[in-house]
């Protein structure tokens, strides 16, 4: 497990990250959200040993982070880091034996994942005259060449047509279902509710959701939201209860009590029949607005 422990780092007397805390499980997708400027490409370049924190620090599988075990990550930086006037293939095949790979099973491994990626039949043509969705390719295969034992993607979905996204939310479950933690940024809201297993949201460099599932993520007081024929504005006299939207046939509604929300559909029960009652999920993208207001 990777985890972080109160990072902080300055950029001069700027502090751009403050006390961040959150840990990346095996075997989950977790989505590392937050506006521009938020802080988030720095904490995963502090996670890879390229930026140093000045406060607090990482840690994998209980023990602080070393350049062993980074070296053993699979890392998709923002600005893609690959060569583009260099051969497919030759720089896969460095790529897996700086990793420590030899030169064979660089070139196996790199020729599996190319035939995965449909790219094998192009493994001698130079970068630079792929389109964008293949060049993404050959940056994750980069990222998976040596058997990584966490990923680190900063924007991996950044300019990828609907095919190319599809793709690579299938690999990065079949790494997940593997076991391996993944964390990903993404503005991609969506996509991040979608394919996530867990949530971290970054707010002015300080972490304001942490580790929630995506379902469980709308706060202490979440949405219901009931329909019936009949007239429902005795309903409002329940303790707690806040009516947020209302029809001629429904209310969607907020309870702070504890077991409000049950009182109220004991209420409307009988009143008459009760058509639906259900817990409404504010979308992601909702509550990244609600969050950065």
């Amino acid at each position: 497990m990777l985890e972080y422990h109160e990072v902080t780092r300055f950029y001069g007397e700027r502090r751009v990250l403050e006390n961040v805390s959150f840990s990346v499980r095996p075997g989950c997708l977790t989505g590392f959200v937050g506006a521009n400027g938020a802080g988030k490409t720095t904490t995963m370049r502090i996670g890879m040993g390229l930026l140093s924190a000045d406060g607090g620090y990482v840690s994998w599988d209980g023990a602080p982070l070393t350049r062993a075990h980074q070296r053993s990550f699979g890392y998709m930086p923002e600005e893609r880091g690959l060569y583009p006037k260099q051969a497919i293939g030759a720089q896969l095949r460095f790529l897996g034996e700086i990793h420590g790979l030899s030169g064979k099973e660089a070139v196996l491994r790199a020729d599996r994942f190319m035939d995965a990626f449909g790219l094998i039949g192009r493994k001698d043509e130079l970068l630079e005259s792929l389109s964008l969705g293949n060049q993404q390719r050959v940056q994750i295969i980069a990222a998976l060449i040596h058997g990584p034992t966490c990923l680190i993607l900063d924007e991996p979905f950044s300019g990828l047509d609907p095919l190319a996204v599809d793709f690579m939310s299938t690999v990065l479950r079949e790494k997940a279902q593997e076991g391996v933690p993944v964390l990903f940024s993404s503005h991609q809201l969506e996509l991040v509710e979608r394919l996530c297993d867990e949530l971290v949201m970054l707010v002015d460099g300080t972490i304001r959701v942490d580790g929630v599932t995506i379902a469980d993520s709308d706060g202490d007081m979440p949405t219901y939201r009931l329909e019936m024929a009949e007239e429902m504005s005795s309903l409002k006299a329940v303790r707690g209860i806040r009516i947020l939207r209302e029809g001629p046939d429904w209310v969607e509604f907020s309870s702070s009590d504890p077991g409000g929300e049950q009182e109220v559909l004991s209420r409307a029960v009988s009143l008459g029949a009760v058509t639906s009652f259900s817990r409404v999920h504010a979308s992601l993208t909702e509550r990244f607005l609600a969050t950065n207001k």
